[in-house]
């Protein structure tokens, strides 16, 4: 558990592309995210801080907590992030009991690390992408199970259904799936607020723009469609997985630079 007046020295964060930073390119061109944002905050307090990114891209509940959390326990953690359940809501097949196996046995083993744990989740889809509004009941249900598990182990949950600042689309990426760097921004200083730290609103509009015309939208959805779209559902189509090959980031605890 957190040192009084120290803070926390090892932090590992687990889940899927969320995580692991997709959107949001660093100086360097590797992809940085909210949980780095939220290391490089942490450490600005405590320059012993030392911070491991398991997560991949593509990963389902299930592969987090077989995959992940045993090399989660193994690094002793005393400050662990957990964010996973879109692509297993953007399955064919869903079962909600399993996920919610899924889930409390990967949060009960985090726990007896004795380690402070904060749950991510998602925000309403529906609102900004209608694409997404199919999925939106199973994510509901979800987030309905991540507060029971949570509520049993002890953990923060960093909750973004009601939030309507993430329906602006200068939050998201080209492909409108994953957050750009001022998403991952603002998910760092709701995850940072959560632990005491307050940074700034995150829930703070920003600036009002002239919007895009009908033609300008038609356009931009036009390629989209033909840019992220298509290959998405060639992927679905041939059952390539977008995680395949790609291996975790930081896999061990490092100084954060």
């Amino acid at each position: 558990m957190e040192v009084a007046g120290m803070g926390w020295q090892r932090y590992v964060a687990l889940g899927d592309s969320f995580t692991e930073g997709i959107g949001d390119p660093g100086p360097d061109g590797r992809d940085r995210g909210w949980a780095d944002r939220l290391a490089h905050a942490l450490a600005a307090d405590d320059p012993l801080l030392r911070y491991a990114n398991l997560a991949i891209r593509g990963r389902r509940v299930a592969q987090i907590v077989q995959e992940q959390v045993p090399k989660a326990r193994e690094l002793t953690p005393d400050l662990v992030s957990f964010a996973g359940g879109i692509n297993d809501a953007l399955r064919r097949r869903w079962d909600i009991a399993q996920l919610s196996e899924h889930l409390e046995v990967g949060i009960a083993a985090l726990a007896a690390t004795g380690a402070d744990i904060v749950i991510v989740t998602y925000g309403r889809p529906s609102s900004r992408s209608r694409m997404m509004g199919p999925v939106e009941g199973r994510l509901a249900q979800y987030r309905e199970v991540t507060y029971e598990v949570a509520g049993r182990y002890g953990c923060k949950v960093v909750d973004f259904w009601d939030h309507v600042v993430f329906d602006d689309p200068r939050f998201w990426s080209e492909d409108r799936l994953h957050l750009n760097s001022v998403g991952h921004q603002r998910v760092a200083m709701a995850v940072l607020e959560s632990l005491g730290r307050y940074a700034g609103d995150w829930t703070q509009p920003l600036p009002q723009v002239r919007p895009l015309s009908p033609v300008a939208k038609v356009g931009r959805d036009v390629t989209w469609a033909g840019k992220h779209l298509a290959p998405w559902i060639g992927r679905r189509v041939t059952r390539r997985k977008s995680g395949h090959g790609v291996t975790a980031k930081r896999p061990d605890l490092q100084p954060v630079q």
